[in-house]
């Protein structure tokens, strides 16, 4: 991560090559001729990053320096399938999902993260989630962040009727030694894209990294009830490691859930057990 006190460099930059971004983004797909899919998906992608980049340097621009300072950390994995809460959203396939996030000193933050998804034929290709939030320590070795996700799928709308919904998110960390332990909370409230009803997501994280090496050991445990949960709920759980080498992070789990099968092969190959690899990319 770098840390910046931002300076008429970046809102220069922010005003012509982000402004180009966003623009090519949102005419992509609106020409006469036959659409380039896999330029307008990585233009879609790329342009809400790019626009948090511009905004807290375009603020420092016209305002006084802020009391604190501003970090900025990102950067872009390579997954070998997206699986949300256990669920591939990328029907088992190769998913890009760049990252970036502007926090404060005082614990604030925003961010952006980004993937390719495919839900079928008729629905949208991409995947962008907005967050924001604060986190503070509360006591010794304990956190606690709170937060509000947003996500966003472009053009989804035009496919099934309203597909963007949002999420309040609660987490707790505490180290119990060596290993970290985070407990989440996730509530969706009532809203058109759930079909008017809601969905809580309850999650238990433990990580540990094994001393002098770059590796860390990760597990995890999830249950979701509601609109989001096929059949109305189930549960989810990992087992992985990391290796992070510099600004790359290698990354192996084994996933698994126990939503009930439908018989349906192309429907139950979204919730089969998988072996996700990853690699990553940080700044």
């Amino acid at each position: 991560m770098k840390r910046f006190t931002l300076t008429s460099v970046i809102p220069v930059f922010a005003g012509t090559t982000i402004g180009a971004m966003v623009a090519l983004a949102a005419r992509c797909g609106q020409s006469r001729g036959p659409p380039n899919l896999q330029g307008c998906f990585m233009l879609r992608l790329l342009a809400v990053p790019a626009l948090l980049i511009a905004a807290p340097a375009a603020a420092q621009d016209v305002t006084d320096p802020p009391s604190g300072s501003l970090t900025v950390s990102g950067g872009i994995d390579l997954v070998s399938d997206y699986r949300f809460r256990g669920l591939s959203l990328s029907d088992k396939d190769v998913a890009v999902q760049p990252a970036i996030t502007v926090s404060h000193d005082s614990g604030f933050y925003l961010g952006a993260w980004g993937s390719n998804i495919d839900a079928g034929a008729a629905a949208d290709d991409v995947e962008v989630d907005l967050y924001g939030g604060y986190e503070t320590g509360i006591a010794p070795g304990v956190r606690l962040d709170a937060g509000l996700t947003y996500y966003w799928y472009p053009d989804g709308d035009g496919a099934f009727g309203p597909s963007d919904y949002g999420e309040g998110t609660l987490r707790l960390s505490y180290m119990l030694g060596p290993v970290e332990a985070t407990g989440t909370v996730a509530y969706a409230w009532n809203q058109a894209a759930l079909g008017d009803s809601d969905n809580l997501y309850l999650r238990l994280g433990l990580s540990s990294g094994i001393p002098n090496t770059p590796v860390t050991l990760n597990a995890s445990i999830g249950h979701s009830d509601g609109a989001l949960a096929p059949g109305g709920d189930y549960r989810d759980w990992s087992l992985g490691a990391t290796a992070t080498f510099d600004r790359f992070t290698l990354g192996l789990k084994y996933v698994d859930t126990g939503v009930r099968k439908t018989g349906v092969k192309a429907i139950d190959r979204r919730y089969d057990a998988t072996v996700v690899a990853s690699l990553g990319f940080a700044f």
